[in-house]
């Protein structure tokens, strides 16, 4: 799955779907389904937390490297 959506988003809607089930506001068919989404959406939660991890880990690299350069 390929989803664009954010990472507030994601974390907004598996906390609906988790309350739908402490609720009990879902029958066997939905429980599946929902299960699914949330796993899915999981899925892009952690995608998303490994690129900022890499985005942030190169920024941090290259500001190493500019002290180094300077000094």
């Amino acid at each position: 799955m390929n989803e664009e959506i954010s990472y507030q988003d994601a974390i907004r809607e598996i906390e609906e779907i988790i309350k739908k089930i402490e609720n009990g506001e879902l029958d066997v068919d939905q429980l599946t389904s929902q299960v699914k989404r949330v796993s899915s959406l999981l899925d892009i939660c952690r995608k998303k937390l490994k690129t900022a991890e890499e985005e942030i880990k190169k920024i941090i690299k290259g500001l190493k490297e500019d002290v180094k350069d300077n000094e």
